[in-house]
């Protein structure tokens, strides 16, 4: 990356606001986000965002696509990569002990093709996150750990959800809402990868989870707040399961073993957008 334009995008970054804009996109990341969904998620007034994200998108850092009548803002994920090896390569030197604890964890660079250990996110942990979690868990052939957690303490699991659950053979007796802090403990898991399922989640400051897991985010429209007769509700919440067992159906077939972690990632996003890693 050329000198000028990495330190306009230092400077860019160097404002809290803009910076919060920057950290919140890179967890919707490829996705992108409506600025009013920025917004209530961190607070900002309508006014003081498009500031913030006029000059994110300026310095490079940030895309914006109009889809229909609404904008989505994304990260540039090119200049993210350039800005970060910049950084690192060339005002770094490529030191290796700086290097060296980005680049090295508990997993390797080609994963392994057992025992991985996933988390599933959403806000309340009653339906979406607990969808994912059994479906992994029974689709998975044995190579997966599935755990799922919400955001919000003291939920409890959706009766449509758990009704979705049994008429599709999970056995639902083992399932149990939980908070993602039972998950943040010193003697939690070491994750492989941690998924959100729902934009509240990815909208979360969570710290960073140890090991470097492949992150993802599958959101899907939450069934709770479906409206109408009890089988339009049940109806939306049958559309969901479907949705994410399509998605854990792909995420199961991957070939971890021959994926490095960067072609992973490339898989992981493709299948929370519905489109296929080309190639």
């Amino acid at each position: 990356m050329e000198q000028n334009r990495a330190a306009h995008a230092f400077a860019t970054l160097g404002h809290p606001g803009r910076l919060a804009v920057f950290r919140l996109l890179m967890r919707f990341a490829p996705r992108g986000v409506r600025p009013t969904e920025i917004a209530e998620a961190l607070g900002l007034k309508q006014n003081t965002l498009s500031h913030h994200l006029s000059d994110l998108t300026a310095s490079g850092l940030v895309q914006v696509e109009r889809q229909g009548r609404s904008l989505f803002y994304a990260v540039d994920l090119d200049t993210a990569e350039g800005l970060i090896g910049y950084l690192a390569l060339d005002v770094g030197r490529a030191r290796p002990d700086l290097l060296a604890p980005l680049l090295t964890s508990r997993k390797d660079a080609a994963m392994r093709d057992t025992d991985f250990d996933v988390l599933f996110i959403c806000s309340g942990n009653s339906a979406r996150s607990i969808f994912a979690e059994a479906l992994l868990r029974d689709l998975g052939r044995g190579k997966f750990q599935a755990f799922s957690a919400g955001t919000r303490p003291n939920t409890q699991l959706n009766p449509f959800a758990l009704e979705v659950l049994k008429r599709n053979d999970h056995d639902t007796s083992i399932l149990r809402s939980k908070h993602i802090s039972e998950f943040q403990q010193p003697d939690a898991p070491v994750m492989d990868f941690v998924f959100t399922v729902c934009d509240t989640a990815a909208a979360e400051e969570c710290p960073p989870w140890p090991g470097q897991p492949i992150t993802g985010h599958w959101g899907l429209p939450d069934p709770v707040k479906a409206t109408g007769t009890d089988a339009e509700k049940a109806l939306a919440f049958a559309q969901t399961y479907a949705a994410l067992r399509r998605r854990i159906e792909a995420f199961v077939e991957l070939p971890f073993v021959s994926l490095n972690r960067m072609s992973l990632q490339a898989h992981v996003d493709a299948i929370g957008t519905d489109v296929p890693v080309k190639g």
